[in-house]
């Protein structure tokens, strides 16, 4: 067990993540759908979210039990710095994408470590969503420019945008609503 998150505390943080990234979506289409659309090519975003992912990454790797692999964290702990510095030089296209996929990858983990092994049925909403950015990040690793027509497509229209919004904020009430009352 890498974090010590309870479901409640995964409820919490999905579900008020979800929320205000929903809401903003619905209150503010404009704002939101002018700063989504320069996400993906953006160099200060990119930087800014691979460094965090970086950072993760790295106290991951040098906290973490790697069992018969342990041998292995000092050349990764090098390995690790020289890739983010080559991939800050050299990957500069959808860099933001890459990035956030990154951090979907990485987030993943505590909200499934987090719902392993409990009864409820409603961890599944919690168990859903972390699969869900298991998959999305994996698209955006792998094809950036993804984003950025998924963005596109979704800001086409002020009422299919805030459509698309007001799912997330749905999902993000129930998995808090679910934190409240259930886990």
């Amino acid at each position: 067990m890498i974090y010590h998150l309870s479901l409640q505390a995964a409820g919490y943080i999905a579900g008020i993540f979800l929320s205000l990234f929903g809401l903003w979506g619905l209150i503010r289409p404009g704002a939101s759908q002018a700063a989504a659309r320069t996400l993906p090519r953006s160099r200060v975003a990119g930087f800014v979210l691979l460094t965090i992912a970086f950072f993760w990454s790295f106290w991951l790797l040098a906290t973490m039990e790697m069992g018969e692999f342990s041998g292995f964290r000092k050349p990764l702990l090098f390995i690790l710095p020289v890739g983010f510095l080559l991939v800050l030089r050299f990957v500069d296209e959808f860099l933001a994408a890459r990035a956030l996929g990154i951090l979907f990858l990485l987030a993943a983990e505590p909200l499934l470590d987090a719902a392993f092994f409990r009864t409820e049925s409603t961890r599944l909403l919690v168990t859903v969503f972390a699969y869900l950015l298991i998959v999305i990040g994996l698209v955006w690793v792998t094809m950036p420019y993804l984003l950025r027509d998924q963005i596109s497509w979704s800001a086409r229209t002020n009422s299919r945008w805030r459509f698309t919004h007001g799912l997330v904020f749905i999902y993000g009430a129930a998995i808090l609503a679910c934190a409240v009352t259930r886990y």
